[in-house]
């Protein structure tokens, strides 16, 4: 298992420390390059060696400073020295190498700046020391991190959606609406690709406009209409004195012409978008991706960011590689050179049926079928080697688009995407015809994708599968008669895949609601899950016994806070799921400008387990995966035990209790401005015992202190006297009398006070409820009674210096970073999950608490040497004070001694030990007791 990415940086910052001012390329060149490989916890010698001999271009002979064969070349240089001519003298040493040893990276440096050279890339990255630890992902190939890159293949045509929006936006103005205005522009649709890419004709549709229709459009729609009828209708039972140029045009079938419309009406504007629309080029559209950006025009909120709202190619392949594709691509390489076992897997490959219970367009099935066709490809040309000879290419091309299934709740879109999989069968059909020389067109349309137009959540997902019927005849001698035999075999998804919806509790329709109380059925505080969860519950259900495999993007709050214990006991535990693969929170966008990011999870998982599993994790540079094989991954996306952290209203260990902060429910009424307090204090001195400092969690993290009115106890004929504060008072009673909440109402009566008043009496810790996730600790502090806190802050009263030690410890901050909830990627501290359910040290003894006190109170007293920071910038984690950081990790050692005496390996490790002593702390009580864990 590779070091964790927090131990790496810690040893990146220790490295620049103690080489800063190194110079000299003889003297220190090899215990430097020892020392870099430490970093990331690898002996150099095991991989690269020093001063390895090579022949130059100009035959003579030159040493490599270090040569880690096939993976990277390292060229060092005293300081000062030029770095490109550096890159050069590398390159020129790579010339004579055997292609396996070819490095990856070459790597210069002159102690002080260090220029990576990624050659598969072809980029290069340059730095300085100082700057090695925001930079240290790079070098994740000597970890042993595994780079994943996925590449978006296809350009998005925005400029083909904006066209065909116009034709949208004319048949709208003129009341062409609805279902019949959706079939229309995607008829057109396939119209103007199938002339585009050799379905009909070379410009067959725009020559039928331009020579048949008037320019004033007053025939297009009538001519238009009689064109979808005759692409519904074989050559042979169209009229005998039908106009040749519309007979030109092939019999489609497929169902995409056979409903009857409502005949349009255009005028010569209309007619030139038609032509526009032909003018251009469709052959070079995504199906994958146009599909999407065709249903954005038909949405004038999502056109005005027409681009921003499709997924990627880039992103789609990130579910389907682990899913499918890279077992599928492993097997062929496996079986290509057995020509049997090659055509039983081409049988296979053509017996896979994919479902996307939340298809939309249809993008996740267009790729993924996109891939099984590249695929087939492959099967056929060496079959094709191999001499079996294809007469008839389309007796061979086994794998078809009914392979695929979706269900989608919108009409358009499920529309969309039946067309989207005839389109890039298409186009994988003109690739076979460019790869073997022969014409493959699949026309008239004899399958076509099952998708179907309905609420996946209220419906059995295997009722798109219609039985294979298989007939077998046998000669009865006895009645001297043929026999026929009909039976039928079930079939079973190979893959469930896709997108589903993902909306939040706060957002959800009503029917949504109703949706998951049906498919939850009476699961306790599933009101609170993500709807998304909803498809996770239905495959759960379908797969059971079965080696269906699934793989879902989410939010990533499926994975966090509350909703693990509520949606995983299900899966894992009534459904006994596994998870085999996992992207973990990565930032899902299509890269298009404007386009805000949501933070996902990838999740692929199956009723068996594997010994294979993965977990992808991201880096801050550059956003790439690194695939790391674990033995086991538990809800959180964690190489761990199956646990899941369930809400508790006590904590699991004899620790004090957090409390939440007051509320005030005033509308802001308790509040004071800095000239109100200056106000007061000048014109009624008797106020100031009234004002108090005032603070939430993002106050005190950030240094900033508002003020309120504190009147618990005040004296009304004082408060009488001072009219703002009379007039305050007035407005609280007034908001709350205006509330819907009877609650509410019954507190207009006590318009003095806060509404709920939990406010601590001695000095205390608090918590904010919300934290930066880039921070390396969340910072906890003291504060004294006067200051009043608000309820997006939490606390403990009187917390000794222990418990601040061990909360503000890096074993803490592992634990919430796995098991707190999110808003959007920042921590969310909560007391019923991350602190109640926190496992503290089991046996500290004395001497141990006592050292943890002291680390303690030094992290304090440091603090205090920066008077002019606040605790955001004293925990910026880019300019943190070294003495603060290293005072940090001497606490973290002390507190790691408090769990055990051997040191962490890394992050996995810690969070692999906290979930087993969770699991010995929360096991059934025997005897009705569990021994006392005090702190």
């Amino acid at each position: 298992m590779p070091l964790s990415w927090n131990e790496i940086k810690e040893r990146a910052v220790k490295f620049s420390q103690d080489w800063k001012y190194v110079e000299s390329e003889n003297a220190e060149a090899k215990p430097f390059l020892e020392a870099f490989f430490d970093i990331f916890g690898i002996t150099r010698r095991k991989v690269a060696t020093f001063e390895h001999k090579v022949k130059k271009l100009n035959e003579h002979e030159g040493y490599i400073d270090l040569f880690w064969k096939g993976t990277m070349l390292v060229e060092m240089k005293s300081k000062g020295k030029d770095l490109e001519k550096a890159f050069q003298q590398a390159k020129n040493y790579t010339q004579n190498l055997k292609q396996e040893e070819i490095p990856k990276y070459i790597l210069v440096s002159d102690f002080e700046t260090f220029k990576l050279f990624d050659l598969l890339e072809d980029k290069s990255y340059e730095f300085k020391l100082s700057e090695l630890v925001n930079n240290i992902q790079l070098f994740g190939f000597i970890a042993g991190y595994q780079k994943k890159v996925f590449i978006d293949q296809d350009p998005v045509n925005i400029q083909a959606a904006m066209l065909m929006g116009k034709i949208h936006d004319r048949l709208k103005e003129i009341g062409y609406v609805g279902h019949p205005l959706e079939v229309y522009l995607v008829r057109m649709l396939f119209c103007l690709f199938a002339e585009d890419t050799g379905i009909f004709e070379k410009q067959l549709f725009q020559d039928y406009i331009e020579q048949r229709t008037n320019i004033d459009g007053s025939d297009l729609a009538a001519k238009i209409q009689e064109l979808f009828q005759v692409l519904n209708t074989p050559k042979s039972k169209r009229f005998t004195n039908i106009d040749e140029q519309v007979n030109e045009f092939p019999f489609v079938n497929g169902n995409l012409f056979q409903e009857n419309l409502p005949v349009a009406s255009f005028d010569s504007k209309m007619r030139k978008a038609v032509l526009d629309c032909c003018y251009f080029d469709w052959s070079e559209i995504s199906p994958a991706i146009f599909g999407a950006m065709f249903q954005s025009v038909m949405n004038p909120e999502l056109r005005r960011n027409l681009g921003a709202h499709y997924t990627s190619e880039k992103n789609i392949l990130k579910v389907i590689q682990p899913l499918f594709l890279d077992e599928l691509n492993e097997e062929f390489e496996f079986v290509k050179g057995n020509r049997n076992k090659l055509v039983d897997f081409h049988k296979k490959l053509a017996n896979l049926r994919f479902l996307d219970p939340a298809c939309g367009c249809g993008n996740f099935l267009v790729i993924a079928y996109r891939e099984i066709r590249l695929l087939e490809v492959k099967v056929l040309k060496i079959l094709n080697e191999k001499g079996q000879g294809f007469t008839d290419i389309k007796t061979v091309a086994l794998v078809d688009v009914d392979q695929m299934y979706g269900i989608e709740i919108v009409e358009f879109p499920a529309r969309i995407a039946e067309v989207a999989l005839w389109l890039i069968d298409h186009q994988m059909n003109m690739k076979i015809s460019e790869e073997f020389g022969q014409y493959f067109l699949r026309l008239p349309l004899q399958r076509s994708a099952n998708i179907i137009n309905k609420n996946a959540l209220i419906i059995d997902w295997n009722s798109l599968l219609k039985p294979r019927i298989i007939e077998t005849y046998f000669y009865d001698m006895g009645r001297k008669e043929a026999i026929g035999k009909i039976e039928e075999i079930k079939l079973e998804f190979s893959y469930i895949l896709g997108n589903p919806p993902f909306v939040g509790k706060q957002v959800q329709s009503q029917r949504q609601k109703e949706d998951i109380d049906l498919v939850f059925n009476g699961v306790a505080n599933s009101g609170i899950l993500d709807y998304v969860s909803c498809w996770y519950k239905k495959s759960a259900e379908l797969i059971q016994d079965s080696k269906i495999k699934v793989s879902f993007v989410s939010t990533n709050s499926i994975t966090q806070g509350e909703q693990v214990g509520i949606l995983w006991n299900e899966l894992f535990f009534k459904h006994r799921i596994k998870i085999h693969f996992a992207h973990r929170t990565f930032k899902w966008s299509n890269e298009a400008k404007g386009v805000a990011a949501v933070h996902c999870v990838i999740i692929g998982f199956a009723s068996y387990d594997v010994n294979d599993k993965k977990i992808f994790d991201y880096d801050d540079i550059r956003g790439e995966p690194h695939e790391v094989k674990v033995s086991n991954i538990n809800p959180y996306l964690v190489d761990a035990k199956d646990i899941v952290i369930t809400n508790r209203t006590k904590p699991i260990c004899d620790v004090p209790e957090i409390i939440k902060g007051s509320e005030t429910t005033d509308n802001g009424h308790f509040m004071l401005t800095i000239e109100e307090v200056e106000f007061l204090k000048h014109n009624f001195p008797i106020s100031t015992k009234y004002i108090r400092p005032f603070i939430g969690g993002g106050d005190f993290i950030n240094g900033k202190i508002r003020y309120c009115l504190w009147l618990k106890d005040a004296d009304s004929k004082e408060l009488r006297s001072i009219p703002l504060i009379m007039e305050k008072i007035g407005n609280v009673k007034q908001f709350r009398l205006s509330s819907n909440k009877e609650r509410t109402k019954k507190w207009a009566m006590f318009p003095t006070l806060f509404s709920e008043d939990r406010q601590p009496i001695t000095r205390y810790l608090v918590f904010p409820k919300v934290s930066s996730e880039r921070r390396n600790y969340i910072p906890f502090a003291y504060m004294e009674p006067e200051y009043i806190i608000n309820n997006t802050a939490s606390y403990i009263p009187e917390a000794n210096l222990y418990i601040f030690g061990v909360l503000q410890s890096y074993m803490h901050v592992v634990w919430i970073k796995n098991v707190c909830g999110r808003l959007e990627s920042r921590f969310i501290y909560s007391n019923k999950i991350v602190y109640n359910n926190f496992p503290w040290p089991s046996k500290p003894t004395e001497k141990q608490i006592q050292e943890v006190e002291k680390s303690a109170q030094a992290v304090l007293d440091v603090r205090k040497e920066f008077p002019n920071l606040n605790l955001a910038e004293l925990y910026d984690p880019l300019t943190m004070p070294v003495e603060l950081v290293k005072t940090h990790q001497t606490l973290d050692k002390i507190v790691d001694r408090c769990y055990r005496s051997q040191p962490f390996q890394n992050e996995s490790k810690r969070m692999e030990f906290l979930f087993e002593l969770y699991e010995t702390y929360t096991k059934p009580l025997i005897g009705g007791k569990r021994k006392s864990r005090k702190k």
